[in-house]
């Protein structure tokens, strides 16, 4: 994809989608707030570089090789995102802001298999072309406004149901990445 309107609105479409990283920093929000989240966007941005560059170079030519590979990939993603949920549905009641965050690594390790990698690694970024390394860097700059986004909207959110509802945030969170789990495990 190298007409940059195009480019642009694919990438803000797949970010934009809610899935298990847009869960996380989410959740995130509504547990800590908008300053104790953003860390994790250095985390998203790790997971998504490292994941298309391996994509691309390693992982592609093996997938079309091997398709059984794809289906241990999908079932191995499915199997982390459950581990991920039974977390966020035991966490205990905590007051607004004082919340474990959510780690890094849970959100490095989210990104760097999340299914929507694949999609950018081989459908939206012209990695193959000369030019590639401005659309990586667009591609990168639009991470990190989307996933403010999903931190923003998941503070609102948190704010409007702690009080009545605490552990509402991370138990609907652990709901939405139980069912990424399925979709993905069953390759919807």
């Amino acid at each position: 994809m190298q007409d940059p309107l195009p480019f642009t609105l694919a990438v803000l479409a797949i970010l934009g989608t809610p899935g298990p990283t847009n869960t996380l920093l989410a959740s995130s929000g509504a547990l800590v707030g908008v300053r104790r989240s953003l860390v994790l966007i250095g985390a998203e941005l790790a997971g998504y570089a490292l994941a298309i560059a391996g994509l691309h170079a390693v992982l592609g030519p093996l997938l079309g090789a091997y398709p059984e590979i794809k289906t241990a990939l999908r079932l191995l993603v499915g199997a982390y995102l459950l581990v991920a949920a039974r977390e966020l549905w035991l966490r205990q009641d905590e007051p607004m802001g004082c919340a474990r965050p959510v780690g890094l690594n849970r959100v490095f390790i989210t990104t760097l298999l999340n299914p929507k990698a694949i999609v950018f690694a081989f459908g939206v970024i012209p990695l193959s072309q000369p030019n590639a390394a401005a659309y990586v860097a667009a591609f990168l700059g639009m991470v990190v406004v989307v996933a403010s986004a999903w931190i923003v909207f998941g503070t609102l959110v948190g704010r409007m149901v702690s009080m009545s509802a605490p552990r509402i945030v991370p138990r609907v969170s652990a709901a939405v990445l139980t069912c990424f789990a399925g979709l993905i495990a069953v390759g919807g």
